[in-house]
């Protein structure tokens, strides 16, 4: 008896290590929700006009992946659609911590940035259907909520391939005479977005370009591909007929890297847009012939899945890593016409002989009378995670590429990648110097107002989080 019980009580300690041990060993959960719309035509963004989308090229996805490790869960969502407004995410990820117990700070959730995709957010002269953003809305927590219910033991490793040949600064210098008239009526841009591709005006690029492909590998514990999220800063790449959805390249990664990896159905790919406010996929110096229907995003999305196939090959799996997150808000400065602008507008706008189809400069005359009238601030929402030594951050704006680069560079932890296009859309996001050199990502609208210091600002808030979390 004595025997038995001094066995007993060198086996408990064990025992419950090895409980403690099974409870923080990672798990992990994916599920894509199928969002094409289910009645049309729909208003498709992306374009100073509405477009109306009578079919689908192929099916939009709302694409989620849930870790959990100990007692903290998170979870991302990224889906195929151009914009996605603060309140849709909001109230999606209300449902989904009301289903999962997963608090709504630890749910990161963004749009992919397809140029063809519904509507979800009024801008320009593209209005969402109320029907659409109600499925959108109940779509994107019902990823997460799908997700969390497939949770499992899991394993997971990170890289970073890179992919420089299709990736271009859209913003050049081009030579004196080739700055056309802003929407303004002005000529004092100092940079040119998509300038001729192959002309003789052409000087250098605006700025660089991020060639990362940042990517986080999820394998069952048996080593079966679960999921796979990346990362890449590339704008959209489009080539698509006028009236039909796509998930543009994104989706197409997605299918692409569950053949290579040789999947089955329940694995779950997903392509994130990352710092992408400047990068498209134009070759300005040596253009490229045009190519058929989906053809370009055939290709880009296969060169990025074998750039991503090759990396994952020989990484080392591991299920002891850490989650930490943290969520922040601050308000930043709209900026505001002068009093001659908004007269030059409303001058304009009075003298529109369509209204219901305003031309380029007369949306611009309606963008400056509308932030005019509205709010002199706005709150904006920031994330930054941690999966064991990988950070994570979440901008809601369409954030140039030389931000990116700086955060990748300063995070403390190794690698960093940034998630654009997160949790909201506040339009576009450059640098002060940027800023200095004018062009369309700069004109003040309702996809470019917040103030010209924002970037810092944003960075600031950014790289305090980041370090944070690494402590």
């Amino acid at each position: 008896m004595f025997r038995m019980t001094m066995l007993f009580l060198v086996l408990l300690p064990l025992n419950l290590f090895a409980a403690e041990d099974t409870k923080s060993a990672l798990q992990a959960g994916a599920a894509k929700v199928n969002i094409n719309p289910r009645q049309y035509p729909v208003s498709m963004i992306g374009s100073f006009q509405d477009r109306q989308a009578l079919s689908a090229h192929d099916p939009l996805h709302a694409r989620a992946l849930v870790l959990k490790s100990g007692n903290t869960s998170i979870a991302f969502v990224v889906c195929d659609i151009c914009l996605i407004s603060r309140e849709i995410f909001d109230a999606a990820k209300q449902q989904a911590s009301i289903k999962t117990g997963i608090p709504t700070s630890h749910m990161l959730t963004s749009a992919t940035h397809t140029h063809t995709a519904p509507t979800a957010v009024p801008l320009a002269q593209c209005n969402p259907s109320p029907e659409y953003v109600q499925f959108l809305t109940e779509s994107i927590a019902q990823s997460i909520i799908k997700a969390h219910a497939r949770l499992e033991p899991a394993k997971v490793a990170w890289t970073v391939a890179r992919e420089p040949a299709e990736v271009n600064n859209r913003r050049w210098y081009v030579k004196e005479g080739a700055i056309l008239p802003n929407p303004f009526g002005k000529t004092t841009d100092k940079v040119r977005m998509n300038p001729p591709a192959g002309s003789d005006l052409l000087i250098k690029p605006a700025g660089p370009v991020d060639p990362d492909i940042s990517i986080l590998s999820v394998q069952h514990a048996d080593g079966r591909p679960l999921a796979l999220l990346a990362n890449y800063s590339l704008h959209y790449v489009g080539g698509l007929p006028p009236n039909q959805v796509s998930a543009d390249y994104f989706g197409e990664f997605a299918r692409q890297i569950q053949e290579r990896l040789g999947a089955d159905e329940t694995f779950v790919g997903i392509m994130s847009n990352g710092a992408s406010g400047d990068i498209n996929n134009i070759n300005f110096k040596e253009p490229r012939p045009r190519a058929a229907v989906f053809e370009r995003i055939t290709a880009v999305a296969s060169v990025v899945a074998d750039r991503t196939f090759q990396a994952v090959k020989s990484l080392q799996y591991r299920n002891d890593v850490s989650l930490e997150m943290r969520e922040r808000t601050i308000d930043l400065a709209i900026r505001k016409p002068n009093q001659e602008e908004l007269v030059n507008a409303r001058k304009l706008l009075a003298d529109a002989k369509d209204p219901k189809r305003l031309t380029t400069n007369e949306v611009y005359a309606r963008e400056t009378t509308r932030i005019a009238e509205g709010p002199d601030t706005v709150n904006i929402k920031l994330q930054a995670l941690r999966i064991g030594e990988l950070g994570i951050v979440a901008i809601p704006c369409e954030v140039f590429a030389e931000i990116g680069l700086e955060i990748k560079q300063k995070s403390p932890l190794k690698p960093t990648f940034v998630i654009a296009l997160a949790n909201g859309y506040n339009g576009y996001l450059p640098t002060p110097e940027q800023h200095i050199l004018q062009g369309y990502e700069t004109w003040r609208s309702g996809w470019s107002y917040l103030e010209v210091d924002a970037s810092h600002k944003i960075n600031a808030q950014v790289f305090e989080m980041l370090n944070q979390i690494a402590d």
